[in-house]
């Protein structure tokens, strides 16, 4: 019960913040990039600081060291909304490839965009991700680290979902380091539930992946990692095994 009132005071205040922000942010509409990056960086360290304040749900994020400096493609495990919000204040320069829809949730949506991220509408298919490359070219050509979920939707703990061909495009067409990342957040927060229960997330930076593997092996190395590595934290080990 009190797991349920404090959820729910975090969904309350969590949009408080949300709109704040937003509204703060409105007068920069014309600003260059990097200032909606840093007022999304702003939500989304507020966010994490709610989590911990009112949830008890806290963060620790390892092997930083497996990521480069500068421009980076990270491909993240999708267990619930909470990477979406921790990649955002991890990162320095984060940009999303994310589902066209999201753009159009009112003013996150509008900030989200206006800070570079990439819109997919996956019922185009093929020529969607034909779209998708020169953008995220020029992306990783202004620096910025531009975040995927290969899954393409959130996974609940335990159920497995098949990686999509958007990432191996990404690895072979686009020149930056590629950055598994697993977690285990859905031990906390699942996907189709309100509720946050107190505890600390692990956030994983893994070994970029090797270049010049073809499509299949690349796809079966990546999901090899990530979902290991993930099952390595949802068994209860502190540290992913390809951490090094």
């Amino acid at each position: 019960m009190i797991t349920a009132i404090r959820s729910y005071a975090f969904s309350l205040l969590g949009l408080a913040w949300t709109v704040l922000l937003c509204i703060l942010l409105l007068p920069f509409l014309a600003a260059p990039r990097h200032v909606h990056q840093r007022g999304v960086r702003i939500w989304a360290k507020g966010l994490l600081v709610l989590l911990a304040g009112v949830c008890g749900l806290r963060h620790r994020v390892v092997g930083m060291e497996n990521l480069p400096r500068g421009a980076a493609i990270v491909a993240s495990k999708h267990q619930s909304a909470w990477e979406t919000v921790a990649l955002a204040a991890v990162l320095e320069r984060p940009v999303f490839i994310l589902k066209k829809e999201l753009l159009s949730v009112p003013l996150i949506g509008l900030h989200f965009r206006k800070a570079g991220s990439i819109p997919v509408d996956r019922a185009m298919g093929a020529k969607a991700l034909r779209a998708m490359i020169p953008q995220a070219q020029a992306i990783i050509a202004d620096g910025h680290q531009l975040i995927v979920f290969p899954e393409g939707t959130r996974v609940g703990v335990g159920e497995r979902h098949p990686y999509q061909p958007g990432v191996a495009a990404l690895y072979a067409r686009v020149e930056a380091p590629l950055v598994p990342v697993a977690l285990d957040s859905g031990r906390f927060w699942s996907r189709r539930s309100a509720i946050k229960h107190p505890g600390t997330i692990t956030l994983a930076f893994l070994p970029p992946m090797p270049r010049g593997l073809d499509r299949r092996a690349f796809m079966s190395e990546l999901e090899a990692r990530i979902e290991g590595n993930a099952s390595s934290l949802l068994s209860g080990s502190r540290e992913p095994e390809t951490v090094a």
